[in-house]
């Protein structure tokens, strides 16, 4: 509905703007100087673990997280708080206290925000960070030939529909959570200390071509929008997503959000499936993600660029290839 409707909005015209919605990039860039831009995201949401320290820290890694995906700092951000009437107070201290233990460890510096009264109680930020105008990674630009990387499992979605249920174990609980709370910053750091493909010959090795973290959309959402804006195409192989613990037992047991199926709905018609690829990893391909990992398209060398992750202490696998524009627009073997 919302691309819809955002197709249907004037575009203003500000040579500063240097990103905008045109391509569904994960936050807004703003030109100041010859080396210096602002970027700007928004997220917040709906509880989505009983803890309330645990949820604020997981709206505010949330919040961070497309910052890091488009290359920039983190600077300050802004409290966004809907909050029951005659809720306990002491609940929403404590989602604020996780929130800013994320942000602290962020660097990133909480200023202000704005509160209103709500049936549902909905967290998170508004944040600004810093960002050189010739060093941003956009959803455009993957290459045929490209590898793709993705630096966290997925599952997030269904293992939080199972905890709604009561049907979630604790460790596919402390495994969703641990993820949900790790911030992308060390990834986006290994990704600044690697050589940038737009400004490197051909032979050089490790170059990022686009970056975008793995949110609501789910992985095909995301690499979707890659895709049509660097019109190309891509394969996956199944056999290499990483699943969170209980992933895909949730799956099995039928514990589906929403998400998911509005992410299928909406997405599939573009996607190939071999006969070998399992139901279950063919459903989690859609799994909505709360605070997700980064999925990077890089030229050369692929298996040898996640090693620089691993050895960062960032989990990270090569889970496909980008291939030149062709139907089905993503082809998923085993």
């Amino acid at each position: 509905m919302l691309d819809k409707v955002l197709g249907k909005l004037a575009r203003q015209h500000d040579p500063n703007v240097l990103v905008g919605f045109d391509h569904a990039d994960d936050a807004g860039v703003y030109q100041l100087s010859a080396d210096q831009a602002l970027v700007q995201t928004v997220d917040f949401f709906t509880p989505i673990v009983d803890d309330p320290y645990t949820f604020g820290q997981i709206a505010a890694t949330n919040s961070l997280s497309d910052v890091y995906a488009m290359g920039g700092k983190p600077l300050t951000a802004l409290a966004l708080v809907c909050f029951p009437d005659r809720a306990d107070l002491e609940i929403l201290e404590r989602i604020l206290a996780g929130g800013l233990s994320k942000m602290i460890e962020a660097g990133c510096t909480v200023i202000g925000g704005h509160s209103i009264r709500d049936e549902e109680t909905k967290f998170g930020y508004s944040v600004t960070g810093l960002i050189h105008p010739k060093k941003i990674y956009q959803n455009q630009g993957a290459q045929a030939g490209d590898k793709l990387i993705l630096t966290k499992a997925l599952g997030t979605g269904v293992i939080s529909t199972a905890i709604k249920k009561g049907k979630a174990e604790q460790s596919w609980i402390a495994a969703a959570t641990q993820s949900m709370t790790t911030l992308n910053k060390k990834a986006a750091e290994v990704v600044a200390g690697l050589p940038d493909a737009r400004r490197l010959p051909p032979a050089a090795e490790l170059p990022v071509h686009t970056m975008t973290d793995i949110t609501g959309f789910g992985l095909i959402g995301h690499l979707r929008e890659i895709l049509l804006a660097s019109n190309v195409s891509a394969v996956i192989y199944a056999s290499r997503i990483p699943p969170l613990p209980g992933a895909l037992e949730c799956v099995r047991a039928g514990h589906i959000p929403g998400g998911l199926t509005n992410n299928r709905n909406f997405a599939e018609c573009m996607v190939e499936y071999d006969d070998g690829v399992p139901e279950e990893i063919r459903t989690l391909l859609y799994d909505p993600q709360t605070a997700g990992g980064l999925l990077i398209s890089v030229a050369n060398q692929g298996i040898a660029w996640a090693d620089k992750f691993n050895q960062a202490g960032v989990p990270a696998i090569e889970i496909g290839e980008v291939l030149p524009l062709a139907k089905p627009l993503i082809k998923i073997v085993e």
